[in-house]
């Protein structure tokens, strides 16, 4: 389940609030594999990144099964860890599949961001 802290427009279950929803779902693949760039995470420092970033805040019962998926899919390798105090640890990386899926999907993100922005600019200036 994706939980949405920033404050909109739309009432809980409009179809406005089930299309921010489902736009949120549809990015989780590339914040989760972005994530990761710079090192490995375990899965609640992935949730926190997630939430304290991109105010994505997912549950666990959200994030594991997609890494799961991306374990399978080879972009990701996971390890467990032992910890200083406390169980186990199970950390991710990103396999180089994974550094090349990630990179891919931030071009692609980047210039659909770019135009979708440039299209809004006149409905959001006429808002004002």
């Amino acid at each position: 389940m994706i939980a949405h802290p920033i404050e909109t427009a739309a009432p809980p279950n409009s179809p406005m609030d089930k299309w921010e929803v489902q736009l949120r779902k549809g990015c989780l693949e590339l914040a989760i594999l972005a994530s990761l760039w710079p090192g490995r995470l375990y899965g609640l420092e992935i949730l926190r990144l997630l939430e304290q970033d991109s105010d994505l805040v997912i549950t666990e019962g959200t994030v594991y099964p997609l890494l799961s998926r991306l374990k399978a899919e080879g972009l990701l390798h996971s390890e467990w860890v032992e910890a200083d105090a406390g169980h186990p640890r199970k950390y991710y990386r990103l396999t180089a599949a994974g550094r090349r899926r990630v990179a891919a999907m931030g071009r692609i993100w980047s210039r659909f961001s770019a135009s979708l922005n440039r299209l809004l600019s006149r409905v959001l200036k006429e808002e004002k």
